[in-house]
């Protein structure tokens, strides 16, 4: 899906956390992702570097009540989904993501038709790898 003119662009998408530095380190390293130099934008009328990317922010809060997806009072209200192209990289990204801290909450590697895992990121947000494979 891309944007046309008239519409906004996505950015970035920003996920609270009780330890922004902690959850940024995840996601960089899960993700492969560098941090900008001071995390800046750039100066007006320069190209951003990271822009067609999306970005994933990650905002500093007091409190942060911990998802129970799949079951419980709180719901998980936004989940990231990445992918994948076969299952024997999903195994590859499975023992990554929990070598970094991430938590499984569902395993469905073995799915026929689209093998998953969902897992809890350091910050209790939900994430899925799934496998999607090429057209």
């Amino acid at each position: 899906m891309e944007g046309e003119g008239g519409f906004p662009t996505l950015r970035q998408v920003v996920l609270d956390s009780t330890d922004a530095r902690v959850l940024a380190e995840f996601y960089r390293r899960l993700l492969g992702y560098r941090y900008r130099s001071g995390d800046e934008p750039p100066p007006a009328g320069q190209p951003d570097p990271q822009a067609g990317r999306v970005q994933v922010a990650i905002q500093q809060v007091a409190a942060l009540p911990t998802v129970t997806w799949p079951e419980g009072p709180v719901a998980q209200q936004l989940h990231l989904d990445l992918t994948v192209p076969d299952t024997a990289e999903l195994d590859v990204q499975h023992q990554r993501a929990l070598a970094l801290g991430a938590r499984l909450l569902e395993d469905d590697a073995d799915d026929p038709v689209e093998p998953l895992r969902v897992y809890a990121d350091p910050a209790g947000h939900p994430f899925c790898i799934f496998v999607a494979r090429p057209a």
